[in-house]
């Protein structure tokens, strides 16, 4: 896979930062933002993701997570596995006083559909 440019994702109102990320490793594929340890936010992430999955398979929702959202006091934190390639997910965190939720997570669709995951 050809590395994937995030810089695209700054237009999203309240952008902090963004990341590319291996479900299975934690490893941070690619990755945009200043003041956040990206790698580390990678790993425990994907243990999130993973652990939701876990749960949604234990409970038989027979159902995809389309994303996941972490709510801070003065940030949104949204985890999308992507549809294309189930083994990434972008993650992306928005200051929560600028950022449009809604927006947000249609900005995260249409980005995915604008890249090639292969």
């Amino acid at each position: 896979m050809a590395k994937i440019n995030l810089e695209t994702l700054r237009e999203m109102d309240g952008y902090v930062a963004s990341a590319l990320v291996d479900l299975d490793s934690g490893m941070l594929m690619s990755g945009d933002g200043a003041g956040v340890d990206l790698e580390l936010a990678a790993a425990g992430n994907s243990e999130v993701l993973k652990a939701k999955r876990k749960v949604a398979s234990s409970l038989q929702l027979n159902d995809n997570i389309e994303d996941v959202l972490i709510s801070l006091t003065k940030q949104y934190h949204l985890i999308r596995p992507l549809e294309s390639n189930q083994q990434l997910f972008l993650y992306v965190i928005l200051d929560r006083s600028r950022a449009n939720l809604a927006m947000a997570r249609h900005d995260l669709k249409r980005f995915e559909k604008e890249q090639d995951f292969s």
